[in-house]
């Protein structure tokens, strides 16, 4: 189940709204057809930049809840700025430039941590007897949820304009913070056995909790 989640928390948090609409956003913003394109070029090698940084640098070196935490946070904080600016800076010439800045900005965050540590999580936490089933059904409803991002975001882009529809990635992005806050486990440099014993941990956290809350409701 932890997997599955993971798969879901990292598409709603905005990531293909960037990758797919990221064109359709300059405009709305105020880039002209022809500027949003060549603008949507620097998100696209900002992604990859990033992305290979990540590998390069800090895969082996930081803390993969770290990593991910840090992730949502700069990539939410950056969603709910263009949100805010965009509804305050209608219409104003420097909105578009503001806007390109905020979405490197978020792919920066983004594709630099969650994007490649969200892999690496899936084939660390799951036992080798499991690991391909559960990367299976955990990238199954992964490309489920971008699948759902990608027809829903239109809509709420029609409905509720850029600063609305944004706000609501911006809430889910918080979800999905506070999800891998309390469910995601530490990865980097853990044997399976850790992981597993961490899973059992939590569990009998969980358990000793729900038995203080009956003892304390009687």
């Amino acid at each position: 189940m932890i997997g599955i989640g993971i798969g879901i928390i990292q598409q709603i948090a905005g990531i293909n709204v960037m990758m797919y609409y990221g064109t359709t956003v300059l405009e709305k913003a105020g880039f002209g057809v022809k500027a949003a394109l060549i603008a949507n070029i620097g998100n696209g090698s900002i992604a990859v930049i990033v992305t290979i940084i990540y590998m390069k640098v800090f895969s082996n070196r930081i803390r993969r809840r770290t990593m991910l935490l840090t992730g949502y946070t700069g990539s939410t904080l950056s969603m709910l700025t263009i949100a805010i600016l965009t509804h305050l800076l209608q219409g104003q010439a420097i909105l578009p430039y503001l806007v390109i800045i905020l979405t490197m900005v978020f792919l920066a965050f983004f594709q630099g941590t969650v994007g490649p540590v969200i892999w690496l999580v899936l084939s660390e936490i799951f036992p080798l007897r499991l690991r391909g089933l559960g990367m299976g059904i955990s990238t199954f409803f992964l490309w489920i949820a971008n699948f759902c991002v990608g027809v829903v975001f239109p809509t709420l882009l029609s409905k509720f304009g850029l600063s609305g529809a944004f706000i609501i990635f911006v809430i889910l992005g918080a979800i999905a913070w506070a999800y891998t806050y309390k469910f995601v486990p530490e990865t980097l440099n853990k044997s399976l056995e850790e992981i597993e014993e961490s899973f059992r941990n939590y569990k009998k956290k969980t358990s000793d909790s729900s038995n203080i809350n009956k003892i304390y409701n009687k």
